[in-house]
């Protein structure tokens, strides 16, 4: 269960994303003034700090401060050098329209907001590659919402291909300001249902959405 100052933090955290205030990679406010905004004690704050961390929301550095992540997945995951697009749409279709489900019935309100929050700023990207960064951290937003460590991890894997050279060169090819209009009326009827706590409705969304992108990328098969 969430202690005060995490739930304040997160609530913060999303805040400053839905604002425009944050963004991947920026830095969040020192410990003291954390405890000054809060009205927490620093020990409550480092360990709301270290539960973000944990989660792969923020990123510490000693003597430079505290970053919201600008990876979207842990340092020491990492995907096979040659997979291809293709193994990418699969893996991710068979995956997670499952998060999705699961995620419906576990989220708690922080982790809705924190969806909600990645949503609103994705859509007010003004540019392809903001686009992307925030899909990716939306769907790693909705794999953390099932509080399922060893299904975060598979996530991670999966998502480290994201950083791959070639597909990062067939993203930017096939991207599109339509395209982009139409992947977040898609994440937004996903978000819906899991507001709702459908989660079939949330796989089904889900699934229909990776289709569509599966075909935007590499054609029907």
């Amino acid at each position: 269960m969430r202690v005060p100052a995490e739930r304040a933090l997160r609530r913060l955290v999303a805040d400053g994303v839905t604002h425009g205030m944050l963004g991947p990679g920026a830095r969040l406010p020192t410990e003291r003034e954390l405890v000054e905004q809060l009205g927490a004690p620093r020990s409550a704050v480092r360990r709301a700090l270290d539960a973000l961390e944990q989660d792969g929301l923020v990123v510490r550095h000693v003597g430079r401060g505290t970053f919201l992540a600008d990876q979207l997945h842990p340092a020491e995951v990492a995907a096979p050098a040659d997979t291809s697009p293709a193994e990418i749409m699969v893996t991710r279709q068979v995956l997670e329209p499952q998060l999705a489900r699961l995620a419906a019935r576990s989220a708690t309100q922080g982790d809705l907001e924190r969806i909600e929050a990645c949503l609103q700023r994705g859509a007010a990207s003004a540019d392809a590659a903001g686009f992307e960064a925030w899909d990716s951290v939306l769907h790693r937003a909705i794999a953390l919402a099932t509080h399922n460590g060893l299904l975060v991890t598979l996530f991670d894997t999966m998502n480290a291909a994201r950083t791959l050279p070639v597909w990062g060169s067939l993203k930017r090819r096939s991207s599109t300001p339509e395209r982009r209009r139409c992947y977040h009326a898609d994440h937004t009827a996903i978000v819906s249902a899991l507001r709702e706590r459908d989660g079939e409705a949330a796989a089904d969304r889900m699934r229909e959405h990776l289709a569509r992108v599966s075909d935007h990328l590499i054609g029907r098969h």
